[in-house]
Parts: structure tokens; C-alpha cells; sequence
């Protein structure tokens, strides 16, 4: 019963913070609009980075079934 009441809760925020942050990505879109704003190539680099490096800690949080282990540097 309580790995039933696990997975609804994390269906039920899932469903709510994906759709919140497609929505603000969204809006972040928005703001590509050159007649109502102003912005250089350095910018928008700097923003897709800093969401794909969000994205992508988000996917080794999930393949490492949400356990912080410290990063291992390798040459």
C-alpha cells in the first residue's frame, strides 16, 4: 500500500513541476522576440548551458536512483 501511495505522489508532483518547467522554458522562448528585447550569441549560449546542465544532473540523479555520489574525476 505505501509503494501505491509513492507512486501517486510522484506522479502527482511529476505531472506538476514538468509541466511547470515546460511552461517557464516556454516563456524563456518568449524572450527571443529581437523587437521587444535585447540579447548577443554569449547570452543565449549561456542560457541553453545553464538548462542543460540542469537537464543533465537531473538524468545521473535519476540513473543513480536519486543517491548524491560524489563526481569521479577521470583523465
Amino acid at each position: 500500500m505505501a509503494r501505491e501511495a509513492d507512486r501517486a505522489k510522484f506522479v502527482e508532483l511529476t505531472e506538476k513541476r514538468v509541466s511547470k518547467a515546460l511552461k517557464d522554458i516556454k516563456l524563456i522562448g518568449n524572450l527571443s522576440n529581437k523587437s521587444n528585447y535585447s540579447y548577443t550569441d554569449k547570452d543565449v549560449k549561456k542560457i541553453y548551458s545553464a538548462l542543460k546542465k540542469a537537464l543533465d544532473e537531473m538524468k545521473v540523479r535519476f540513473e543513480s536512483h536519486g543517491d548524491d555520489e560524489e563526481e569521479i574525476f577521470k583523465l
